[in-house]
C-alpha cells in the first residue's frame, strides 16, 4: 500500500470510529434507530470499500469500488445533514463530522479521477 494509501486508509477508519461512537451514543439518547441504522451501514462501509479497492484485481474493479466507497460518502452526508435537521445531532458536531466526511468525498473523487485519467 502506497504512503497516501495509508494515509487513506487511516482516515477511512477514523471516520468510522467516529459514525460508530456517534451512532451508540444516539440510540442511548433515544434517537431514531432506522436512521441510525442507515448512518452506520454507509459511513462504516466508506472505509470497507476502500479496503476492497485495495485489492483489486483491474483498474476497473479499483475504480469500482471507490465509486461505491464514494457513493456511501453521500449517502453519509445524507443522513448526517437528516439527523441534524431533526435537532438529533448538535451544529457543533454536525459541522465536525460533515467536514470529515467532505474531505474524505474530495479525496475519493481525486483519486477515482487521477486514476482514470492515468488509463486513458
Amino acid at each position: 500500500m502506497s504512503e497516501f494509501g495509508k494515509i487513506m486508509d487511516e482516515k477511512c477508519m477514523a471516520f468510522a470510529v467516529r459514525i460508530v461512537n456517534l451512532c451508540r451514543f444516539l440510540k442511548k439518547e433515544g434517537k431514531d434507530s432506522k436512521t441510525l441504522d442507515q448512518l452506520y451501514r454507509s459511513g462504516t462501509s466508506i472505509g470497507a470499500n476502500f479496503a476492497e479497492a485495495e485489492c483489486a484485481v483491474s483498474t476497473n474493479d479499483f475504480v469500482s469500488k471507490l465509486h461505491i466507497s464514494l457513493k456511501e460518502c453521500n449517502e453519509s452526508l445524507f443522513w448526517l445533514r437528516l439527523l441534524n435537521r431533526l435537532n438529533d445531532l448538535d451544529d457543533k458536531y454536525f459541522n465536525s463530522i460533515y467536514e470529515d466526511c467532505e474531505e474524505l468525498k474530495k479525496l475519493l473523487v481525486s483519486i477515482i479521477k487521477s486514476t482514470k485519467d492515468k488509463t486513458v
